[in-house]
């Protein structure tokens, strides 16, 4: 096993014996799981724990994703969805809040509107006699690590049952590229496989931002920026679409541009190698039509599945209970 992570705040903090680990226990969860005794035995294993789900910006899937990951585990939790419920409404910091929530829990699971928020918040508990893990389930335009855990694991997946590998694979990543945070951590974690290839296929004003650029440069992923969506398709082994991001608009600017171009639609399967797949982060808008939902090479419902599972095994992970997991069942 690799050193152990106690905050899970970025994507780069992960290296590549890491998410071999990590892939391998989720497979493990998942075959422990199909039985009741093996899903009555998972709930034991975290009863004692209590979680804070602090879930300031909207989500979904994410939300979901993590109560139903601690669910499995046995943990108990509890949220905040809107601050204007708590008492940063009497003009309280985020930064007490947050550390008076750590009083009542073991793990803090944090989405919020404010890039760096996860990493202030980790760096303050860590100064304070109750030292609590955070995981960030997203934070501004800056970081979803989690996310980019679940997507290599869907990718490995989809490339082989026992694993495949990304090595010598070209990824194409569409749409907001630039203010995407899944695409943002996802690129970070391509620097861990041999020859792999990403594909920006973006509108002129949403290409990637001259920081991820640079970090691509330098640690060697090759990449390429190109505004033609229709010529990388039959070149890409995976298709990663995503939907503008016009949360992040200062005047409606993303009224102005033409996002057709970067649609996926049905006729694109046609195109589309037959061992490729697509996958999304959601939620979709345009973006993907709904016909191609039945094409066995879409991914992007399975890749929801897959993120449950991913954070079921990084939570039991981060304590550390790999040999609870696998030995009793000899798998």
């Amino acid at each position: 096993m690799t050193a152990e992570i106690y905050h899970v705040l970025r994507s780069d903090q992960f290296d590549r014996p890491f998410l071999n680990d990590l892939f391998d226990i989720t497979n493990k969860l998942r075959q422990i799981s199909r039985t009741k005794r093996g899903a009555d035995y998972l709930q034991t294993l975290m009863s004692n724990k209590r979680a804070m789900l602090y879930f300031t910006q909207p989500s979904t899937r994410t939300f979901l994703s993590f109560m139903n990951a601690c669910q499995i585990l046995g943990i108990k939790t509890s949220e905040i969805r809107d601050p204007h419920t708590s008492s940063e409404m009497k003009g309280e910091t985020v930064e007490d809040a947050i550390r008076t929530f750590s009083s009542y829990v073991d793990l803090i699971i944090m989405r919020s509107p404010r890039a760096g928020l996860a990493d202030r918040i980790a760096n303050l508990l860590d100064e304070t006699p109750r030292r609590v893990p955070i995981i960030n389930g997203g934070s501004g335009r800056d970081e979803h690590p989690t996310q980019a855990l679940l997507d290599i694991y869907t990718l490995r997946r989809s490339f082989g049952k026992t694993g495949g590998d990304i090595d010598n694979k070209k990824i194409a990543m569409v749409g907001d590229v630039q203010r995407g945070r899944t695409v943002r951590s996802l690129s970070h974690l391509m620097r861990h496989f041999e020859n792999a290839q990403i594909y920006f296929v973006s509108p002129d004003s949403l290409k990637i931002a001259d920081d991820l650029r640079e970090y691509l440069k330098n640690e060697g992923v090759e990449f390429h920026e190109t505004t033609n969506f229709e010529e990388v398709i039959p070149e890409a082994d995976a298709i990663y679409m995503t939907r503008i991001q016009d949360e992040h608009d200062t005047a409606g600017e993303s009224k102005h541009i033409d996002y057709s171009k970067y649609h996926f639609t049905h006729d694109h399967l046609k195109i589309l190698k037959k061992d490729a797949i697509i996958m999304h982060p959601l939620p979709r808008r345009q973006e993907i039509d709904v016909k191609v939902d039945a094409d066995p090479r879409a991914k992007y419902w399975r890749q929801e599945r897959n993120g449950m599972w991913t954070r079921v095994a990084l939570i039991a992970k981060m304590f550390n209970l790999h040999k609870d997991i696998t030995e009793p069942y000899g798998v």
